[in-house]
């Protein structure tokens, strides 16, 4: 049996100097719409790319690959409303727009990097043999490897097979979990040597030390009378997995106990969950904000007491880590995934078990009174777990699955 005994120091040293006299790569990371609005995606081709423009520029030349959304439809008319349009409008700039844009701009890139899967749609426009996909979770495609769960419109199930279809010609995927590559596996989507995990890291602003101009931002978000008030964070898109409605249940349950407890959420809410925050009684409690910028946002986790993840599905879970990182506790939906991010440093319950995610918030807060040296001690945890998570070292494994690409071919 033969064995590397090598430290990842000198590991990673070995591995510059076989690097240092190659040209680098010149990868073109395709990145999703900003007009999309999918801050995490935007976040994993920020990180990818100012990584390998900075630490790593011997190795990778990375460009961002990415147009203007087109915006032909707003002045017509359409059945529906605004949001038909919208959607109307983000069909055409995906599956036309964005395909033809990319065949007129690959500017001789030797790689293509799709951060998300749900444009893989793309790879018809691409060199597939030179295309790496970056999955985040199967949610796109769960109308058809489990119709039953997720019912949709035939045409719509064709887009779908038309975004799978493109994401199986990839040369290589890349996974943010042991559990979103599990599933891949189970579903037999692609076979286990065209799949890498690589975890997604903690943001440079996402640290316990104060940021001046940050944290006077995130304070001044904060009606009066909540400031000094034991408060709970959410951040996250409203999709329907992330259980808000489970959120804002527990919530209520605390401020029975609890009634100057405040809630904190970023990203925003829906129509149905305003309404339940009304039949809640919960308006004067709960404090709504959009998606913030990353230094405002870090300042947000850095004054919350707890952050709560009541998600019911993930591929990742970043909010858990980038909490953890700036001194936040976490409790989190007892998800296998979940607890791969969180490791020992979070705390779990089950999905939607609301006296369950009650009790534990409240012996968690009453902790923090009675036993504050155990209070640091679980703050110190998720800070050192937390560092476990960096951008540069997923740009590194990155850039490796980049060079077997080209080694491949």
């Amino acid at each position: 049996m033969v064995t590397n005994s090598a430290t990842p120091r000198e590991h990673q040293s070995s591995l510059d100097r076989a690097l240092a006299g190659r040209a680098p790569l010149r990868v073109g990371i395709v990145c999703d719409f900003l007009e999309e609005g999918w801050p995490s995606m935007d976040l994993v081709g920020d990180m990818l790319t100012q990584c390998f423009q900075t630490q790593l520029a011997r190795d990778v030349t990375a460009i961002q690959l990415r147009p203007a959304m087109r915006q032909r439809l707003t002045r017509i008319p359409f059945i529906g409303g605004q949001r038909t349009t919208r959607n109307w409008e983000r069909l055409l700039n995906r599956f036309v727009d964005y395909p033809k844009w990319l065949r007129q701009n690959q500017r001789a890139v030797e790689v293509f990097h799709l951060v998300d899967h749900s444009y893989a749609q793309l790879i018809a426009a691409l060199p597939e043999k030179r295309t790496v996909v970056t999955c985040h979770d199967l949610d796109t495609f769960r109308c058809l490897l489990e119709p039953q769960r997720e019912a949709r419109p035939a045409w719509f199930r064709a887009m779908t097979k038309r975004i799978l279809d493109g994401f199986r010609k990839a040369a290589r995927v890349i996974t943010v979990s042991q559990s979103t590559r599990d599933e891949l596996l189970r579903y037999d989507l692609l076979p286990p040597e065209r799949i890498s995990v690589i975890a997604n890291g903690v943001h440079p602003s996402c640290t316990p030390s104060p940021d001046p101009a940050a944290d006077v931002l995130a304070a001044g978000l904060m009606p009066d009378g909540v400031r000094d008030a034991p408060w709970l964070l959410n951040v996250g898109s409203t999709a329907p997995r992330k259980r808000l409605d489970v959120l804002l249940r527990v919530f209520a349950e605390m401020r029975k106990e609890i009634p100057d407890a405040r809630l904190v959420r970023v990203g925003g809410f829906t129509e149905t969950q305003m309404k339940l925050i009304q039949e809640l009684g919960l308006e004067s409690a709960v404090v709504n904000l959009p998606f913030l910028e990353r230094p405002v946002l870090a300042a947000v986790y850095r004054r919350a007491t707890l952050l709560l993840h009541t998600a019911e599905a993930e591929g990742f879970g970043l909010p858990l880590i980038e909490a953890m990182a700036c001194g936040c506790p976490v409790v989190a939906s007892d998800l296998p995934v979940l607890r791969e991010v969180g490791g020992a440093a979070a705390c779990y319950c089950r999905v939607a078990d609301i006296s369950a995610w009650k009790q534990t918030t409240l012996e968690l807060l009453q902790s923090r009174l009675a036993n504050p040296s155990d209070w640091q001690l679980r703050r110190q945890a998720g800070l050192s777990w937390a560092g476990r998570f960096s951008w540069l070292e997923n740009a590194r494994k990155t850039a490796q699955i980049y060079r077997s690409v080209i080694e491949e071919r």
